[in-house]
């Protein structure tokens, strides 16, 4: 059953705000926890209550089963982020996270629940272009790793610490399983407007693969390109945040 509104595992509030007019839900990177966002309360206006999502297999969650597909981790997720939707509300994700809000806020639409107010999306191609790199999450674990070191899957203080990958190993197959399985179904574009991230030095993602989001959408849309790779918002979260919070007053802070 979902939880109540005052406390989730799932749905994390390190800083309530009760005045808040915006939640905004924030949905983690392969093998990412919640405390990615630990910084965003404290940057962001008080009028926007972040809420970092915490999903299983990471963090104070790490001996829970783990999701490899995303179709039955959104369908349990929506089932849990129902009772937080009592407010206008906003997805951001970021590379995994990404494909998982724009999956959630059709799940929530398929299923009568509110629409988010706005989706922002990061480091991810537009879902309906095929991936053009091969699967490497059942690959031997060295073989495994020495990928995710190529493909910049994780930030470069994890992948220097080589027991660190070892013990996220698990995680992080699921995880790529998420992103590796994930098929795209095609839908009516959405009716929120969607803003979308990309760090000019990402070698994975080009600006193509970002545009494409536009046909995802009948509302407005935001392209941002900003310096850096595939983690760019790690580095300059200050910029990201200040660009999110001019991006949400001018559709839904106003």
């Amino acid at each position: 059953m979902p939880a109540s509104q005052d406390y989730s595992v799932w749905v994390t509030r390190p800083k309530p705000s009760p005045n808040a007019r915006l939640r905004l839900f924030c949905l983690p990177y392969a093998g990412g926890g919640a405390s990615i966002y630990r910084a965003w309360p404290d940057i962001i206006p008080p009028e926007i209550e972040v809420c970092p999502i915490q999903l299983p297999g990471r963090e104070q969650r790490f001996n829970e089963q783990r999701f490899s597909d995303i179709g039955s981790l959104v369908a349990e997720l929506g089932r849990e982020i129902a009772p937080f939707l009592n407010l206008p509300f906003a997805f951001f994700g970021h590379s995994m996270g990404a494909i998982i809000g724009f999956e959630l806020t059709r799940y929530l639409r398929r299923n009568g629940l509110p629409a988010p107010e706005h989706l922002l999306v990061s480091a991810h191609r537009a879902p309906q272009i095929p991936d053009r790199r091969a699967p490497i999450h059942q690959l031997p674990d060295q073989e495994f790793i020495q990928e995710l070191s190529l493909l910049k899957g994780m930030p470069d203080v994890v992948l220097a610490d080589a027991d660190l990958v070892a013990l996220m190993a698990p995680l992080l197959r699921a995880d790529f399983a998420i992103a590796e399985t994930y098929t795209y179904m095609n839908e009516e574009p959405l009716i929120c407007p969607i803003s979308v991230f990309g760090g000019l030095q990402d070698e994975g993602i080009t600006k193509d693969d970002l545009t494409a989001w536009q046909k995802q959408t009948a509302a407005a849309f935001m392209l941002h390109m900003v310096n850096g790779d595939h983690f760019f918002f790690v580095k300059d979260r200050v910029t990201i945040l200040r660009v999110i919070f001019q991006d949400l007053q001018r559709t839904c802070l106003r």
